[in-house]
């Protein structure tokens, strides 16, 4: 408020106060004392009030003007609060992790009891070390049918070797012996991450199971789902078909993979694989491997003939859902000169082979620690479904497509462990109908 016009105030109402006629020139002056002394505190309580008006107006421009700086010195503590935990937490991580699983089942063909059988199928250790926060080494040792020895079924392989390196915005690196990203299966294959006692035929008779090779492999993510591989590494060794045994007919590939056993690498192979997660629930993708498989043999009649196999698949996970198919082919080409030095051999080079299959599971129980998820799978594959033009009279039929029909059930006790129970049913070959139970781990 401005003095002039509480002194103004003060005087008019001086002025308009009545005065009595019979009061004294005493009087007078002591009621304009009075007055002027309150005029005089009046203006002491006015300077007081504007003087605490410009501290407070002060002190809020310099809390203002600090606030930037406070705030960045408590963005800057709380960064340095979040980088000081992290070290910590990456210190405390251990540098090497030790994981591993295994399964072991039992299979008992309906029209032959006798011939039921218990196998410790596989135990695997893996060890994990990390040199650094980009750099790592994966390794996987496995043993399969429980005993090995030069007089047992048993083996013991290195499944995986390899160093991995990241180098940011999603690329990573890696090279040594390393699973082929092929199918649904080959890269996750532990008992705990499929449906049935068995692997299904397709990922395993059509695109071999576990696919492993040596070489080079690059791999990328994008910000929309969509993920990456590409490679070079050995691929495989068509001199070591046996057309006299059974084995590349139970398997054409996986007869004649080399596993980084002394591989022979004179041809190389390719391979990539594009898999796209953009939809919640949804893997939609393919792969494809290439490469010759002569390798330049001596007294070999199929240097120049070429391995292909390729696949496409799909699983999606609504709600309590998880369905999957997939389509895989092979094809063997420049065998007609090989195949004519097998005449008289019940097992001939195909030309191709191929299968498909469809599954549904349904997570129908969840009670604790115990998940309960029945499942049905359909399958339809061929190991030699058609053969290149040999002389007439001199040939192989192309074998009938096995149709084989799978219902069971998954029990999953916690995250680490699984029971399983399904059976299955073979439209060509009825003696291998069969009951399988098995139990699996993995951590």
């Amino acid at each position: 408020m401005n003095q002039n016009l509480i002194a103004a105030a003060l005087a008019a109402t001086f002025l308009s106060a009545p005065l009595s006629a019979t009061a004294g020139e005493a009087e007078l002056l002591q009621r304009i004392e009075k007055m002027a002394a309150e005029l005089e505190q009046l203006k002491a309580e006015l300077k007081a009030s504007v003087k605490k008006t410009d501290v407070v107006e002060q002190r809020q421009q310099e809390m203002a003007a600090a606030a930037p700086a406070v705030a960045a010195a408590a963005a800057a503590s709380a960064v340095q609060s979040a980088g000081a935990a992290a070290v910590q937490a990456s210190a405390a991580a251990p540098r090497t992790v030790l994981t591993g699983y295994g399964e072991i089942n039992y299979n008992r063909p309906s029209k032959n009891a006798s011939a039921a059988q218990t196998d410790v199928r596989r135990a695997v250790i893996g060890i994990t070390h990390r040199f650094d926060d980009k750099t790592k080494l994966v390794s996987e040792f496995e043993w399969e049918h429980a005993i090995v020895s030069a007089d047992d079924k048993g083996e013991s392989e290195v499944e995986q070797l390899y160093v991995e390196r990241e180098f940011g915005n999603g690329l990573r690196g890696k090279a040594g012996l390393f699973l082929i990203p092929a199918g649904l299966l080959n890269t996750n294959h532990e008992p705990t991450a499929y449906y049935g006692v068995e692997r299904n035929f397709v990922e395993t008779a059509i695109i071999p199971s576990t696919w492993r090779e040596a070489g080079l492999g690059l791999s990328g993510d994008t910000a929309n789902g969509l993920t990456w591989d590409a490679g070079i590494t050995t691929g495989f060794d068509l001199s070591k078909w046996d057309a006299a045994g059974e084995d590349g007919r139970e398997s054409p590939l996986g007869s004649i993979h080399q596993e980084g056993q002394m591989a022979k690498s004179r041809h190389m192979s390719v391979h990539g694989a594009l898999n796209w997660r953009g939809v919640p629930g949804l893997l939609v993708g393919g792969s494809v491997f290439t490469g010759k498989a002569g390798h330049k043999t001596e007294g070999f009649a199929a240097q120049d003939a070429r391995i292909t196999v390729y696949d496409l698949h799909t699983r999606y996970t609504p709600g309590h859902w998880d369905l999957s198919a997939l389509y895989a082919r092979g094809q063997i080409s420049n065998t007609e000169e090989l195949n004519a030095t097998f005449v008289g051999n019940p097992n001939p080079v195909p030309r191709s082979f191929a299968g498909w299959y469809a599954q549904a599971a349904y997570q129908l129980l969840k009670a604790g620690d115990y998940t309960l998820s029945p499942f049905v799978r359909y399958e339809q594959f061929n190991t030699a479904k058609s053969y290149a033009a040999v002389p007439q009279g001199l040939g192989v039929a192309p074998a009938a497509d096995e149709k084989v029909s799978t219902v069971g059930a998954n029990l999953r006790v916690g995250e680490g462990v699984v029971l399983k129970a399904d059976y299955q049913k073979f439209r060509e070959d009825k003696t291998r109908d069969r009951l399988n139970l098995g139990v699996g781990f993995s951590y």
